[in-house]
């Protein structure tokens, strides 16, 4: 389904007709498939459209919610998928691609333009695969990303080679499993908003990431704000709705 915006411009240039135009409006906002109620609407509501969370559905629902999905809009994204489930999907959608290191799922018929400025940073290569997740996450909503990867605080140096490139970003998403304490150094050295991300990176007291948590939820840094353990999604999300305020606000 286009969005709103597409659809006035498009009855605008006279390329659709007023009854056209208003059936889009007056569909559901969703889409009835039993198992699921796809909210094809979310776009027009939020900025932000439907994502799947793909570990975990069966397969014949994962396929049709796929396939469902991008008829509706040319694009279709999801997280926490498996090699298995690419390859389940693949056939019905041929313009699917699969990253195993995020394990993010998408199709993008239509990929939106890169816009403003995040830095993604984690503190070791074992935070690569959230920190994909919540780079990948980002782009495909239509957000410049930068990574800056392996600088945690056992090697501080490696992190202040990269404070210009962090003092210029609208957000900067800070990743470490162990103790955490990357997203303090971060958030002392930049003004804008830091967005933490815990990993379950770590030996057996770093308790599945729950170390790393608090150690960021009692950050002595302010401007530090903390999703879920091993929730690149979410922080890309979030680090997507602040750089698009911050791109805004310059035009």
């Amino acid at each position: 389904m286009a969005e709103a915006r597409d659809i006035l411009e498009k009855l605008q240039k006279g390329e659709i007709s007023t009854d056209e135009a208003l059936s889009f409006f007056k569909s559901e906002p969703f889409r009835e498939l039993d198992f699921a109620k796809l909210d094809t609407h979310r776009g027009v509501r939020s900025g932000f459209p439907e994502v799947v969370f793909c570990e975990g559905k069966p397969d014949g629902y994962l396929k049709e919610i796929y396939l469902k999905l991008f008829e509706a809009d040319g694009r279709v994204f999801g997280t926490r998928a498996s090699k298995e489930q690419y390859e389940l999907v693949k056939p019905v959608i041929p313009e699917l691609c699969f990253d195993p290191v995020s394990r993010i799922m998408k199709a993008d018929d239509a990929p939106l333009e890169k816009k403003g400025l995040i830095v993604v940073a984690c503190a070791g290569t074992a935070d690569i695969p959230v920190a994909e997740e919540a780079a990948q996450t980002a782009e495909y909503f239509g957000t410049f990303t930068e990574r800056v990867y392996d600088v945690g605080v056992s090697g501080l140096h490696r992190l202040l080679s990269k404070v210009e490139l962090l003092q210029k970003a609208n957000c900067v998403v800070a990743i470490a499993g162990m103790e955490g304490a990357l997203a303090s150094v971060i958030g002392g050295l930049v003004s804008n908003p830091v967005i933490a991300v815990p990993t379950s990176v770590g030996y057996g007291a770093n308790l599945g990431g729950l170390s790393a948590l608090l150690t960021m939820i009692n950050s002595c840094a302010n401007g530090v704000s903390v999703v879920n353990i091993d929730n690149g999604y979410g922080a890309g999300y979030l680090a997507t709705q602040i750089n698009r305020l911050a791109v805004n606000k310059k035009l």
